[in-house]
Order: structure tokens, then sequence, then C-alpha cells
């Protein structure tokens, strides 16, 4: 892998490179479309623009071998792997508009420079619009949580709170828990239940709670629910259901389909609807899904395939390849 600094120090040559793929974003399926590339001696360009999605989390879970890594120690183990490959290269760097079409995209950087690419792939990950409540952006990512599956099971036997954006949600998630936890209180707010929704969350061993919540505080390893009637929760941990967006403006730009959801939509392979352009990472799903699962084994796999797609579409349409070295 080449430096951080690209693959030349003379900015004029790194923009009239033309890369086979250019990966923007650097999380886990940034870095492992990447490796994919490389291992076929593509080039691949990945920008990296140091922001991540679980930066603010301590701990990874739900990956086999790596369960309860940091998140950093993934990366970092990652971006050590491509250093075997002299065609990837890595650049420290934010995009900021990207343009073009097959065979020649053009990516414009924070910097002014510019990057070129016969292809796309768009790992940029989605950014975590939390609920109105003072208190919960300060504890997300450690008492606050928003997966079971990456956060239930560090609450076992404990007292833990679900913030759902609908009964339903409340309902899934008190299900999911109802092993994990020893008390589920379900903060409904204004949210209506139907007696089925009640029967089905009683039966999970889960209680609704309704009332507003005002703020949140942390409380040791825990946290206090303020609600507006003035009754205080005691909690252990405290799941919600934040809004998810694009973190980037580059679907937009390129003009691929969204899903309903505003997640990316992508066929088994990791096309998009605009040809040349891929994507992976929890900014994409399957047309058939109702949304993308937010999981780093996820990210990957769907990196591995994206990454793959887009070194077959070269292929198939015999794009030249890169002479050796």
């Amino acid at each position: 892998m080449k430096s951080h600094d690209d693959v030349d120090s003379n900015p004029r040559t790194q923009e009239t490179t033309m890369h086979d793929v250019l990966v923007i974003g650097a999380g886990p399926a940034g870095l492992q479309a990447a490796l994919t590339i490389g291992r076929v001696h593509r080039t691949a360009l990945v920008v990296d623009s140091g922001e991540y999605r679980n930066a603010a989390t301590a701990h990874l879970h739900n990956l086999i071998a790596h369960d309860g890594w940091d998140p950093e120690r993934l990366r970092a183990a990652a971006r050590a792997d491509l250093e075997r490959y002299d065609t990837v290269s890595v650049l420290r760097g934010r995009v900021t508009s990207v343009a073009g079409s097959s065979g020649d995209f053009v990516a414009e950087l924070a910097d002014g420079s510019t990057r070129r690419a016969r292809r796309i792939v768009l790992a940029t990950g989605v950014r975590d619009e939390l609920p109105d409540v003072p208190g919960l952006a300060q504890m997300w990512g450690r008492q606050v949580a928003h997966c079971p599956f990456c956060d239930g099971h560090e609450l076992s036997g404990r007292r833990v709170g679900v913030l759902g954006a609908s009964a339903p949600h409340l309902g899934h998630v008190a299900a999911l828990l109802a092993p994990i936890a020893a008390d589920c209180v379900l903060l409904a707010g204004d949210l209506e239940f139907d007696e089925q929704v009640l029967a089905q969350a009683s039966a999970d061993g889960a209680r609704v709670r309704g009332g507003l919540v005002e703020r949140v505080a942390p409380r040791g390893d825990g946290l206090t629910v303020h609600l507006v009637d003035g009754e205080t929760l005691e909690l252990d941990g405290l799941f919600v259901a934040p809004a998810v967006v694009q973190s980037a403006p580059f679907a937009e730009q390129l003009g691929v389909e969204l899903n309903p959801s505003g997640g990316v939509a992508i066929d088994a392979t990791g096309r998009t609807s605009v040809a040349g352009v891929y994507a992976a990472g929890d900014s994409a799903h399957h047309r058939e899904l109702p949304m993308p699962m937010a999981s780093v084994a996820g990210a990957i796999g769907s990196g591995m395939v994206a990454g793959a797609a887009s070194v077959g579409d070269l292929v198939m349409q015999r794009d030249p390849v890169p002479s050796a070295a």
C-alpha cells in the first residue's frame, strides 16, 4: 500500500492518474473493498475522511475473532493488511463532490485537488440523528445504544430502557431483550399501544411507562432518565431508535436510486442503478430489505462483494489492465 500522501508527491500527477477504483470511505466496508481489489492487482485509491459511525464506542461486537475490539484497532489492522499491496493507496482527505460516468469519474477533494477513476465504491456510511432529548448525545456509544445484537449481551441481568420511535419498534426491541435484561422498561412517551402489543410486551417481561422523557444524565456506568412528570428511572442502559441519513451527498450527486429508507439501492453484487457505481456498508441495502443491518460483519461482507463486482465489470468490459511495474 502506498502512503497516505497518495501515489506521487507531485500534485499534478495525483490529479491525472487514472485509478481502476476509487473507494470513498475507510470504514470496514471500504477497507475490505480495497483489499479485494488489491488482491487481483487492480489500482484502488481509498479516501479516508477520518470520520466513522462507530467512533463514539470503545468496543465493537458480533464479529467473530474480533468481538470486543476497539473499532480503531480493527481499522488499523485493516490498513496494515493493505500495506502489502502496491496497487492500493490510502489518502487522508475529504471528498466534496463526485461527477462523471463509468470509465471516467472525477472526485473533487476539500483541498481543491481532484482524483480520477474508472469505477467508484461508495462506502461513506450513515449519520445517526438521535431523538431530541438532552443528554443522549453525550452518552451515545456508551450507556446509550441502538442495536441489541451489538450491545445487548453486555447488559445481561440488568435494568434496560427502550426509547422507541413507534409502538411496534418498542415491542420488537423488548422481544430481543427478553432473554437478556432482568428488567425492561419501554419509555412510550405519548405513543399509543394496542392490546396485542401490550400483551406481547408483558409476555416478554417488559413494562410500558408513559410520559415524555425530559432529559437523561449519566449515573456511574448507567444513567438516570428524568420524565416530565418529575419521576426518575435509574437504568443500566438505554436503547434508542435514531433516524439514519446519508453521511455524504455523493449518491445524490451521481443520481443513484435510493430505497424508501434513504439507503442506496443495490443488487446482490453491490451495483447501484448507475453504471460503474457500487455501494457497500450501512449506507446501502438490497431493495428487498426494509433497511440496512448496522453490522461490522455485514459491512465487511458487502465491501468484499462490491470490490469484486467493480473488478469483474472492468474485466468484462475489457478496460485496460495496468501494466506490470
